[in-house]
C-alpha cells in the first residue's frame, strides 16, 4: 500500500498538470482569438447596418416619384444604348416613364430599359431653367463630354411633363427623371399654364424679345426661396459670367443683399428700391435695384445711375450735336414748341423758303410764318386759305399717338415739296420739308422709260425673258408667251423650273434646260458668259437662242423663230446649186456652139473674100453687092460669137484683163477708123472731143477698144442719116470718164433701166449683147456705167473708169503694184 500511494500521487500530479496545461493552453488560445471574434462581430453589425441602409434605399427609390439613371464610370459619348446605364426607381415610376415615352411594352434588362426610355423622349421639346429651348439629347451629350449639369422640363406629345436633372457625382453621372403626375401635379393645369404663356408670347412677342435679348440693363428673376431662375444677357455681362447657365448654376448675384431684399419684398408684397455699389463688367458702378413680386417669385431690374449727375450736361451736348446735325441736313427742318413758336430751324429751311434768318431768330409763331409764306407765294394755292391754315394749326391739338401722313405741296413756282410732321419729344411739332421736284421728274421719266421698254419688248418678234439671280421670271414680252404657247399671267414671278416644265411639251430636252438654268443661277464667271445656240422643237420649229448676263445679276434669254429663214436658206441653196449647174451647162454649150459656128463661118468668110477679090472671075455690080452683103453678115455673126464668148467668160470668172497704159484718144481714133466707112455710107458724122491729148489710164486696151466699138455702133444704130456721134474723154484725179453721145431718137424712160441687161434689143433689132458687154467690161475694170437719154434728143453713155484698173481680174504676172495716171 505504501508503494501504491506514491504511484497514485504521481498519477494525480500528472493528471492535474495535464489539466492545468490544457486549461492554460485554452486560456492562451482564447486570448489569441478574442480580437478576431470582436472583428467578426463588428463586421456582422456593419453588414446588418448596410443591409438595413440598402433596404431603406430601396424603399426610398421605390417611393421616389421618378427614375434615377446612373452611369458608374464616365460614359463614351458615341457608345450605343446610351453607354448602358443602370436604372433605379419604383415600378410605378417606370410604368409612367414608359407611357410618357410611348413604348408599348417593357423591354428586358435594365440596360435595355434605360436606352429605350432615353431614346423615347430624348428629342422631345424641352426648356432649360434659363428659358432656352433645347432637347434632352443635346444636354446629355454636353453632360457626358464636359460634366456640365442641367435642369430641363420635357413636354411629351400627350401633354405630360417630365422634369430632368443631370449631374456629375464623382466619377459617376446621374440623371433624375420625375413625372409631374406622380408628384401629384395637375397635368391639365400645367398644360393650361404653358398654353397661356405661349398665347401671351404670340400676342406680344416684341415685349419678350426686348426683355430677354435687348434690355440694356440687367434683369433677373428669383423663385420664392431666393434662387436665381432667369437672367438676361445684360446681367450675364454685368457679372462677368460665361453665359446664363453659368450664372444660374453658380448663383452669381449682383449684390449679396439681393436675397434678403427679395424676402422682404415677398413678405410685404410691395416693390422695393435701393441704391447699391457693385462691380459691373470689371468696373465699379452705382446701381438702382428695383425688386417687385411676380407670380412664383421676385423680378428685379438694375439701372446704372453712375453717371446720373452728368446726364443733364450730356443731354445738352447731345441736343447741341443734334441741332448741328440737323443744320447740315439737305432737308429743311423746323421745330415749333408747345406755344407754336419757332424754336429751331436749319439753314436749309431758310434757303428753301427764302426767309431772312434775322426774322427767324425772333421766333415767329407758326400762324404768322404761314401768313408770311403766303405773301411770298411759297405755299400751295388754296381755295379757302383760312380753313387750310386752321387745319394746319390744329395739328398741335392731336393726341400724341396720332400720326399725320406725309403730304406733297405743289408751290406756285413749280417746285414740289414733301412735308412730314411728327410730335417733338419736348412738345410741339417737328416739320421736315424735302424738295422732291427732281426726284418726281426722274421718277416720271423712269416710269415712262419702263413703259416704253415694256411696249418695245412687246412689239419685238423675238421672245424675251429676264430671270433674276434667284431663278424667278422677272420680265417677259408677249412674244415669249406666244412662241412657247404659255399663259402670260401664270408666268409672273414663276421659277425657272415651272417655266421649263411648261415648255417641255415643245422641247423635251432636260439637259438643255439644265444648261440654261445654270446660266441663270450660277454666279461663276464661266456661267455668266453670253452664249448662243439653236434648237429644233418637236413641232418642227427652229429657234435660235442667246443668253446675256445683265449688270444687276439677272440673265436675259431670247428666242428667235428662224424656221422660215432656214427654209429659204435651203431653197436658195438648192437654187444656187441648180443655177451653178445651169451655168456650167450653158458655158459648155456656148463653147461648143461657138466652135461649131465659127468653123463654117470662117469658111464662108474666106470664100466670100476670094470671090470678092475676083479670083474666080470678074463680078458684075449685082454680084459685088451680094458678096458685100455676105461679107457684112459673116462679120456681124463673127462679132456676135465673140460677144457671146466674152460674156460667157465673164460669167464664169475666166476673163482676165491684160493691163497696160492706154491712151483714150488713140483708142477712140482707132474705133472711129474701123467704123468710118459705115458712117460715111450712112451719112453720120463721127467727132472726137478730148480735153487733153495723150491722156492715159491703166487698162486693157483691147477691151476698151471693144467698149468704144460697141458704144459707137449702138449710137449709129439709133441715129438717122445726117446725124452726129461724139466720142470724148476726161480725167479728173483718179477717175476717168469715157463717153459716147448721139443726137438720135433717144430711149424711152421705161426702157432705160433694162438697157444694159443681156438680150435686151433696141429698136434697131440685134442680139442685145453690146451694151451688156460694155457694162461687164467696165465693171471688171472697177468702174460703172451711166446713161442719160431723152426721147427725141439723143443719148449719152458715160463709162467711169479708175485711172488704174483693179488687178482682181488680171493675170498674176500683170498685177499692178501702184497706180499710173496720164
Amino acid at each position: 500500500m505504501a508503494v501504491a500511494e506514491p504511484v497514485q500521487l504521481a498519477t494525480f500530479i500528472v493528471t492535474v498538470g495535464s489539466v492545468a496545461f490544457g486549461v492554460a493552453a485554452a486560456l492562451w488560445a482564447f486570448r489569441l482569438t478574442a480580437g478576431v471574434r470582436r472583428a467578426q462581430a463588428q463586421w456582422r453589425r456593419r453588414v446588418g447596418w448596410l443591409e438595413d441602409r440598402l433596404s431603406d434605399s430601396d424603399s426610398i427609390f421605390s417611393a421616389h416619384p421618378g427614375l434615377v439613371i446612373v452611369w458608374d464610370s464616365p460614359p463614351d459619348v458615341d457608345a450605343g444604348n446610351w453607354a448602358k446605364p443602370k436604372v433605379y426607381g419604383s415600378p410605378t415610376a417606370l410604368a409612367a416613364m414608359l407611357k410618357f415615352a410611348d413604348l408599348g411594352g417593357t423591354p428586358g434588362g435594365d440596360e435595355t430599359v434605360a436606352a429605350a426610355l432615353l431614346d423615347g423622349f430624348a428629342d422631345f421639346e424641352a426648356r432649360s431653367a434659363s428659358g432656352e429651348d433645347t432637347t434632352l439629347r443635346q444636354r446629355m451629350r454636353t453632360l457626358m463630354e464636359s460634366g456640365q449639369p442641367f435642369s430641363l422640363t420635357v413636354a411629351g406629345p400627350s401633354g405630360r411633363f417630365i422634369e430632368a436633372d443631370g449631374r456629375a457625382a464623382g466619377a459617376q453621372l446621374v440623371l433624375w427623371l420625375s413625372d409631374a403626375t406622380i408628384r401629384g401635379l395637375e397635368e391639365s393645369g400645367a398644360r393650361g399654364r404653358l398654353e397661356e404663356a405661349r398665347r401671351t408670347v404670340s400676342e406680344d412677342p416684341l415685349a419678350f424679345l426686348d426683355m430677354l435679348g435687348r434690355a440694356p440693363y440687367p434683369a433677373f428673376r428669383m423663385n420664392a426661396s431666393g434662387k436665381l431662375e432667369w437672367v438676361n444677357p445684360a446681367y450675364v455681362r454685368a457679372v462677368g459670367a460665361k453665359d446664363a447657365a453659368d450664372v444660374l448654376s453658380s448663383q452669381i448675384f449682383l449684390d449679396v443683399s439681393i436675397r434678403e431684399q427679395g424676402r422682404e419684398v415677398l413678405a410685404s408684397g410691395q416693390a422695393r428700391r435701393s441704391i447699391k455699389a457693385a462691380v459691373v463688367e470689371s468696373e465699379r458702378r452705382v446701381l438702382e435695384l428695383a425688386l417687385y413680386p411676380v407670380s412664383g417669385g421676385i423680378a428685379g431690374l438694375a439701372l446704372d445711375i453712375t453717371e446720373g449727375e452728368g446726364a443733364k450736361d450730356e443731354l445738352e451736348r447731345l441736343a447741341e450735336a443734334h441741332d448741328q446735325t440737323l443744320d447740315h441736313m439737305a432737308e429743311a427742318v423746323a421745330i415749333f414748341d408747345r406755344s407754336r413758336k419757332l424754336s429751331f430751324y436749319n439753314r436749309a429751311f431758310a434757303r428753301l423758303f427764302r426767309l431772312d434768318e434775322a426774322m427767324l431768330n425772333e421766333r415767329p409763331g407758326h400762324g404768322a410764318l404761314l401768313d408770311r409764306l403766303r405773301e411770298k407765294r411759297l405755299l400751295p394755292e388754296q381755295a379757302d386759305y383760312t380753313a387750310w391754315r386752321e387745319a394746319e394749326l390744329s395739328q398741335y391739338e392731336n393726341p400724341p399717338a396720332d400720326e399725320t401722313p406725309d403730304e406733297l405741296w405743289s408751290l406756285p413756282d413749280g417746285r414740289t415739296l414733301r412735308v412730314a410732321r411728327q410730335r417733338h419729344p419736348h412738345g410741339g411739332l417737328l416739320f421736315i420739308f424735302e424738295d422732291m421736284t427732281d426726284q418726281l421728274t426722274l421718277q416720271a421719266r423712269y416710269t415712262t422709260l419702263m413703259k416704253v421698254q415694256r411696249a418695245t419688248l412687246d412689239r419685238l418678234n423675238e421672245a424675251v425673258a429676264v430671270f433674276g439671280s434667284d431663278g424667278k421670271l422677272k420680265l417677259s414680252n408677249a412674244a415669249f408667251a406666244k412662241v412657247w404657247n404659255l399663259d402670260a399671267e401664270a408666268l409672273e414671278n414663276a421659277p425657272f423650273e415651272q417655266v421649263a416644265d411648261a415648255c417641255h411639251a415643245l422641247f423635251p430636252d432636260p439637259d438643255r434646260w439644265n444648261e440654261l438654268k445654270a446660266r441663270i443661277t450660277d454666279p461663276g464667271p464661266d456661267a455668266r458668259k453670253a452664249t448662243t445656240g439653236e434648237i429644233r422643237r418637236s413641232d418642227g420649229t427652229v429657234l435660235t437662242w442667246l443668253t446675256r448676263p445683265l449688270p444687276d445679276g439677272a440673265t436675259l434669254i431670247a428666242w428667235d423663230d428662224i424656221t422660215d429663214s432656214r427654209r429659204i436658206e435651203a431653197a436658195l441653196r438648192d437654187k444656187a446649186e441648180a443655177l451653178e449647174a445651169s451655168e456650167r451647162i450653158k458655158t459648155e454649150f456656148v463653147k461648143h456652139v461657138s466652135y461649131q459656128l465659127r468653123t463654117p463661118l470662117t469658111t464662108i468668110g474666106g470664100y466670100a473674100d476670094l470671090l470678092a477679090a475676083g479670083l474666080a472671075g470678074e463680078l458684075n455690080d449685082g454680084q459685088k453687092d451680094h458678096m458685100s452683103a455676105i461679107q457684112s453678115a459673116s462679120g456681124q455673126l463673127a462679132k456676135l460669137i465673140d460677144d457671146i464668148l466674152d460674156i460667157a467668160a465673164i460669167d464664169a470668172g475666166q476673163l482676165e484683163l491684160e493691163l497696160g497704159d492706154v491712151r483714150l484718144d488713140e483708142m477712140a481714133e482707132e474705133a472711129c477708123n474701123l467704123l468710118a466707112s459705115r458712117a460715111e455710107h450712112e451719112s453720120i458724122r463721127l467727132n472726137l472731143a478730148f480735153a487733153e491729148e495723150g491722156a492715159a489710164i491703166r487698162a486693157d486696151s483691147n477691151r476698151i477698144k471693144q467698149v468704144l466699138y460697141n458704144l459707137i455702133t449702138n449710137a449709129m444704130d439709133h441715129v438717122d442719116a445726117g446725124g452726129e456721134v461724139e466720142i470724148g474723154a476726161r480725167i479728173e484725179g483718179n477717175d476717168a470718164c469715157l463717153w459716147v453721145n448721139d443726137d438720135g431718137r433717144g430711149i424711152a424712160p421705161e426702157r432705160q433701166a433694162k438697157i444694159f441687161e443681156r438680150f435686151e434689143s433696141g429698136e434697131g433689132g440685134g442680139a442685145g449683147l453690146g451694151l451688156a458687154l460694155v457694162n461687164d467690161i467696165v465693171r471688171l475694170h472697177g468702174g460703172w456705167v451711166e446713161l442719160e437719154s431723152e426721147p427725141g434728143k439723143g443719148t449719152t453713155v458715160m463709162c467711169h473708169l479708175p485711172t488704174t484698173a483693179s488687178g482682181d481680174h488680171s493675170a498674176p504676172e500683170l498685177e499692178l503694184k501702184g497706180s499710173r495716171g496720164a
